[in-house]
């Protein structure tokens, strides 16, 4: 039988400061994984049901940032998290601080700094899942900044999520890497929405379209990795599928939202972007080539 102090060895004992829906959620995967939970929030009244399982309820922040080697942040913004922080002075020097609070990459690196000066070792954390999907094998969470506090918190932050893994010893990068799934999502879901109201106003069931044209929908990812190579490559000539070739279908697809009454605003301005492009010779190139509009967007009225 292992001992109290192997015990806490294997589980240390954590902070999470900040119980909002995600925060509650976070201390709860830590108290289920066997850690000694140290909670804190602004409304005290948060912590009921966490304390009730187990937790410890501290009075300040600096009494709650001194319970643990590790805390983890999740409140509402990085200006917030700082706030909250500051009033533990010299008790967070030699913590790992875990921040999972969502905000900019300049955010995120001026915080870091302001840890780091404080003695505190950083990493920040993107959550890319909902409250409930907290402890989900296959929840991911994008780390960044101290491989030391990583490698020593692993077992501790893999109860958050089976899939989390450390991107970059920079700890704006996660920010990054969860906004780019986002606008991939917008996009996604902006595209397919104006695909259902072109069906729909045309009595066609949407969910009968995703069964008959389940493969092409799914080959759709098939793509990224070619894109993301000529992205990087900044080599966008391609022998099929070129931007001449997506023209006439944005075309169609711009007339057909028209004659519908289905609002045009976005076939109208991937048409802008794809005209632009072939206007500017690049005619024969992958889809990859408008990436340039977005890295030097032009400057709107």
């Amino acid at each position: 039988m292992a001992t109290t102090s192997e015990n806490d060895d294997i589980r240390p004992a954590v902070t999470v400061i900040g119980l909002g829906e995600m925060g509650s959620a976070l201390a709860g995967a830590f108290l289920d994984g066997g850690h000694p939970t140290t909670v804190w929030n602004r409304t005290p009244e948060k912590a009921d049901a966490l304390v009730a399982k187990g937790a410890v309820r501290a009075a300040t922040v600096r009494e709650a940032v001194a319970a643990s080697p590790l805390v983890v942040v999740n409140v509402k913004g990085n200006t917030a998290a700082r706030e909250i922080l500051e009033p533990a002075g010299d008790a967070l020097a030699e913590r790992a601080v875990v921040n999972l609070t969502d905000g900019t990459s300049a955010e995120v690196g001026a915080l870091a700094g302001w840890a780091a000066r404080q003695g505190a070792q950083y990493l920040h954390g993107q959550i890319m899942t909902i409250a409930p999907g907290i402890g989900h094998p296959d929840a991911v969470v994008f780390y960044g900044g101290a491989k030391a506090v990583y490698d020593r918190f692993h077992p501790a932050l893999r109860l958050l999520g089976g899939r989390g893994s450390l991107i970059a010893d920079d700890p704006r990068a996660p920010v990054l890497y969860g906004m780019a799934v986002h606008g991939t999502m917008w996009g996604t879901l902006n595209g397919f929405l104006h695909a259902a109201a072109l069906l729909s106003s045309e009595g066609i069931q949407v969910s009968r379209f995703l069964e008959d044209a389940t493969a092409p929908v799914s080959a759709l990812l098939s793509f990224l990795p070619s894109i993301a190579e000529a992205v990087d490559r900044d080599e966008h000539a391609v022998e099929y599928g070129a931007l001449k070739h997506h023209l006439p279908s944005v075309q169609d697809l711009l007339q057909e939202s028209r004659a519908r009454g289905i609002d045009d605003e976005l076939p109208g301005y991937t048409l802008s972007l794809v005209a632009e492009a072939i206007d500017q010779g690049h005619a024969g190139d992958n889809y990859s080539r408008l990436v340039e509009h977005f890295t030097t967007p032009r400057k709107r009225p």
